[in-house]
C-alpha cells in the first residue's frame, strides 16, 4: 500500500514537472524585441512590436502601450532598413520607481500615453496573427510621437529639459 502511494505521488510531480517546463518552451518562441522601421519629419517614429494577448483587441492596446514604455525607459532596437536605434527618454535606471505614482497614472487604461501612441501606420503585411491555443500571438506596427511625449514629460517636471 505505502509503495503504491508513493509510486502514484511521484508519478504526479515527474507529470507536473514535465507540463510546467513544456509551457515556458513554447512561449519563449515568440518573444520578440521591438523595432524602429521608419522615422517622421515630425518627431514620430514607426515601431513594430509583438504582443500576447486574448484576442486582437487587446493586442493592439497592448502594443501600444508596450512602445511607449520602451521609448520611454528602454529604447528601441534599429530595423533592418538602416533606420536608427532609439535611445530611451528617461536615461536615470531608477525613474521608474521614482515616479511611481506619476506613471500608474501615465499608463492606466485609456491613459495619458493613447495620446502618444496610434496605429495609423498600418502597412500592408505588417500585423499578423498565430493562435498557440489560449492567446494569439500579434505583430503590430505601432507609431509613436516621441517629440510630444518628451515635452510633454518635461512639462510635467519629470524630466529636465
Amino acid at each position: 500500500m505505502k509503495k503504491t502511494l508513493l509510486f502514484s505521488l511521484l508519478s504526479c510531480m515527474a507529470v507536473l514537472a514535465l507540463v510546467g517546463c513544456g509551457a515556458k518552451k513554447s512561449q519563449a518562441a515568440y518573444d520578440f524585441k521591438s523595432k524602429v522601421l521608419s522615422t517622421n519629419y515630425d518627431g514620430t517614429y514607426v515601431i513594430r512590436t509583438q504582443v500576447r494577448a486574448r484576442n486582437a483587441a487587446i493586442a493592439f492596446t497592448d502594443a501600444q502601450r508596450k512602445v511607449v514604455q520602451e521609448v520611454i525607459f528602454d529604447g528601441v532596437d534599429a530595423g533592418s532598413n538602416g533606420v536608427e536605434a532609439l535611445k530611451p527618454i528617461l536615461f536615470d535606471m531608477n525613474a521608474k520607481r521614482k515616479y511611481e505614482d506619476y506613471f500608474a497614472a501615465f499608463f492606466r487604461d485609456k491613459g495619458e500615453w493613447t495620446n502618444y501612441a496610434s496605429l495609423t501606420d498600418k502597412r500592408t503585411g505588417t500585423t499578423t496573427y498565430k493562435r498557440n491555443g489560449i492567446q494569439s500571438i500579434e505583430t503590430v506596427t505601432v507609431t509613436v510621437n516621441r517629440k510630444a511625449l518628451r515635452e510633454k514629460l518635461i512639462e510635467d517636471g519629470i524630466l529636465e529639459k
